[in-house]
């Protein structure tokens, strides 16, 4: 056998990859646990990627017309109770509040909870019904709608198995809620917030979705329809990455969001409510980063460029130094899309393992500047996304910049798109199916299978049972034809995605 390469990440993808998947995020130092079990502290460099994602969305939402708003973290139980499903849905995820002040604890010592709340107050795990009370203030007439909202917050759902950035008892996220004067507004408008998730996902984040429909076992608690995009990791694993929800008028009916109509009849509003997460940055990096740490896409990069100084000890560097800072003045007179190109200079005197601090870090692209190619004019560069270096003119480099950074950018979501399809299987065999599953373990054991299901609510629920696996969605694009359910043997019209997810 072959001696391992050495990498920067232990354990590798292959041996460990939920162990390696935690690895990466504490070298690219983008965050840590926290004292409160299944929260995280999101650090500075991970929290920049979070803040260019809400940059860049915020923007994609407000050309629809969506106006950002906010609501309270606290909402009163009874709120909850008013859509029955929905508060059935979230009620082990629940994070309540039953008192609203401490004393001194004089029998045990340190301190007890005092003062009793009249209703106790749920810590928002969504916001549908307290944003519902809202608008069923602000709306009397048809002149009134649409009502567009937006809010960027974060939110509480008590989960016991949690894993940074996937699955956190709190996590930021945002939530958009709308209000509609007919159902074919709300729906079109659903539809509309999910092609703005697809655009925004394999655009910025380079992670290519299948778009389609939930199972009515898998809906948002309460919605009429839920939509959704959903996007292969490196294990083979689904990871949801957005959620779109036509709700009907059952929110509108449980908040009275009722208007005056054009023919002067009283109505019910029809809703939507849509929304992402930190859950995006899990996403990226499971669908990018590589045994040597992060890979970040250029378009959501907290910066694009490192220059990394080649200095001498005892030496005057300031040549080196001042070469340095006009290369990055140069570069960050180039526009990359949205914003110009960001530029790090880093000249702490640590060896070799600045070098790998920025590779770990997942930056674009490194560039190493010393005397000698000051004398040549030239720049020593290297892409994240590939294993070589090169030396460049200095102004060739400067003039390229932008080019190399979008080519990164398709480079990355072509790698993710072929691993999808070289993953992706119809399968029409049950015994071939669950014998897929099976031995579905580790880094190179997964897929995504497009098979026949019949619409029985008890053949997803077996085939969850035995293998863990579910129907991730039912793409939009799967085409109508005859078949037979994987499981049961009936018959069906169309091939729907089975996955293992996080």
């Amino acid at each position: 056998m072959g001696k391992k390469n050495k990498t920067a990440i232990t354990p590798t993808r292959e041996d460990d990859y939920p162990a390696w998947y935690q690895e990466v995020i504490k070298a690219s130092d983008m965050a840590e646990n926290s004292p409160v079990r299944g929260c995280m502290v999101i650090k500075p460099w991970g929290y920049a990627i979070w803040e260019n994602i809400v940059r860049q969305m915020d923007i994609m939402f407000k050309e629809t017309g969506v106006k950002n708003a906010y609501f309270p973290l606290f909402i009163p139980l009874s709120y909850l109770e008013k859509e029955a499903e929905h508060v059935e849905g979230f009620a082990k995820e629940c994070a309540v509040v039953t008192h609203h002040k401490l004393e001194p604890d004089k029998e045990n010592g340190g301190l007890k909870p005092a003062g009793k709340l009249a209703e106790p107050l749920i810590v928002r795990p969504t916001s549908e019904t307290i944003i519902g009370e809202s608008m069923a203030k602000w709306t009397s007439s048809y002149r009134d709608l649409p009502i567009l909202l937006n809010q960027w917050a974060n939110v509480v759902r008590w989960e016991m198995r949690t894993r940074m950035f996937l699955r956190t008892s709190e996590f930021l996220w945002q939530e958009g809620h709308t209000a509609h004067a007919t159902e074919q507004e709300a729906k079109k408008r659903t539809l509309l917030m999910l092609d703005v998730y697809t655009k925004f996902v394999e655009e910025y984040l380079a992670m290519p979705v299948i778009r389609g429909r939930k199972t009515p076992s898998e809906r948002f608690p309460g919605a009429e329809d839920t939509t959704c995009i959903e996007a292969m990791m490196q294990d083979k694993r689904a990871l949801q990455a957005g959620t779109s929800h036509f709700l009907g008028q059952n929110f509108a009916k449980g908040s009275n969001i009722t208007f005056q109509n054009e023919e002067g009849k009283e109505a019910f509003a029809w809703t939507t409510s849509w929304g992402t997460s930190t859950r995006m940055v899990g996403g990226m990096i499971m669908t990018h980063s590589d045994d040597d740490g992060l890979v970040v896409p250029p378009r959501i990069a907290p910066a694009h460029v490192v220059i990394l100084p080649i200095l001498k000890k005892g030496s005057d560097n300031r040549e080196v130094l001042d070469s340095a800072q006009s290369l990055k003045d140069a570069l960050e007179q180039k526009q990359f899309h949205e914003r110009h190109v960001e530029v790090e200079i880093d000249n702490r005197d640590i060896g070799g393992a600045r070098g790998w601090d920025w590779v770990k870090k997942g930056i674009p692209v490194r560039v190493e500047l010393g005397p000698r190619d000051i004398e040549k004019n030239c720049v020593f560069m290297a892409r994240r996304d590939e294993s070589k270096k090169q030396s460049m003119n200095r102004e060739e480099f400067i003039d390229q910049i932008t080019d190399v950074l979008d080519n990164m950018q398709d480079n990355l979501f072509n790698r993710a798109v072929n691993r999808r399809k070289e993953n992706t299987f119809e399968i029409d065999d049950k015994d071939q199916f669950y014998q897929l599953y099976k031995k579905s373990k580790g880094f190179n054991n997964g897929a995504f299978v497009m098979s026949h299901w019949c619409g029985s609510d008890q053949c997803e629920t077996d085939i969850k049972k035995d293998l863990s696996v579910t129907i991730r969605c039912i793409p939009f694009d799967s085409p109508t034809e005859d078949g037979h359910c994987i499981c049961c043997g009936n018959a069906s019209s169309r091939r729907v995605l089975f996955a293992k997810a996080y």
